[in-house]
């Protein structure tokens, strides 16, 4: 921390830790926030308030509804990244809707490791809850290691194990000493093995939609076709058409605007990051209207920052 403050360091890469107030900069001239949508509002907006105000590139697969919000209404530029990377492939997502599908979901995993392949199956919870029905790793784990998978390389990972031994699970995943990786939303970033083919996200409905996109990216990250299954526990209206849109979207903007019309922006100028603004006039749906009501805006604060001329009065009482 000396050395950051005296500019000693011209780059510093680390996690939270750098948005903690006694981690001072020198001279902070540009900050990238990777994965943003894992960050808070205020957590992102922290480091962007250093003096003097540096500049910010924010990156994401999925923006969350806030972000999309602001690309809108605020002063943030966007580019987006269509392609996928060299030799990728889109990855088949199927919604299992019975016990009879779940059992083509295991076979399907079996035939993979059959390849040489890979497969990981992701639960929402460590443990099982008495309250909440919804997949737990360790019950999941003890299942299939006991049962269907009794002859194949079972591995189990969850936050609650000890460093050293999430680290060994990790190891024997990349050197594929472990055919099916049973785990909780741990693998969600920074997990990239090529030989893994499948992910079967159990109790789906219990993910955004940003999250369920990352967690299926961790398979398809090499040349072998892959496949995602979302195995929902519950049948709600709203959980289903959200994991549908999955189904049928496999670019991470299209699924940031579903996200938006289904959770609303947000209040795009404070922390809440998803629910409905109530707009004065227009309404969310109306995208080419806003982005041309943002044009104009720009073009009037330009003229004009603190709307004191009288064809802006009006204007400044209403805002």
């Amino acid at each position: 921390q000396i050395m950051i403050r005296n500019g000693l360091i011209q780059l510093v890469i680390g996690t939270h830790t750098l948005l903690q107030e006694k981690v001072e900069f020198k001279s902070l001239g540009m900050v990238i926030v990777d994965e943003q949508h894992r960050f808070g509002v205020e957590q992102r907006s922290h480091l962007s308030k250093k003096e003097p105000r540096p500049h910010l590139l924010a990156m994401s697969a999925t923006p969350i509804p806030r972000t999309l919000a602001l690309t809108v209404y605020g002063d943030l530029e966007l580019s987006t990244i269509k392609e996928l990377p060299r030799s990728r492939k889109l990855i088949t997502t199927s919604l299992v809707n019975n016990e009879s599908d779940y059992g083509n979901v295991l076979s399907r995993i079996r035939e993979e490791v059959s390849k040489g392949r890979q497969a990981f199956i992701v639960c929402p919870f460590i443990e099982p809850s008495d309250s909440i029905p919804a997949s737990a790793a360790t019950t999941e784990y003890q299942r299939l290691n006991n049962g269907e998978f009794s002859d194949l390389r079972v591995g189990l990972l969850h936050g609650l194990m000890p460093l050293y031994d999430k680290q060994k699970i990790m190891d024997e995943v990349r050197e594929k000493k472990i055919d099916v990786l049973i785990a909780t939303p741990i693998i969600e970033v920074g997990v990239d093995i090529p030989n893994a083919t499948v992910t079967v996200i159990m109790s789906a409905e219990r993910f955004g939609l940003a999250q369920l996109h990352q967690l299926r990216g961790r398979v398809g990250r090499g040349k072998f076709n892959s496949y995602c299954f979302l195995v929902p526990t519950q049948d709600s209206e709203l959980g289903h058409e959200r994991l549908q849109i999955l189904v049928q979207n496999s670019d991470g903007f299209n699924l940031s605007e579903e996200d938006l019309r289904i959770r609303g922006p947000g209040d795009y100028l404070g922390t809440k990051q998803s629910g409905w603004n109530q707009l004065k006039i227009a309404t969310i749906e109306d995208r080419v209207l806003l982005q041309m009501a943002r044009e104009e805006a720009k073009i009037i604060v330009s003229n004009d920052v603190n709307l004191r001329s009288q064809e802006n009065e009006k204007l400044n009482i209403e805002l």
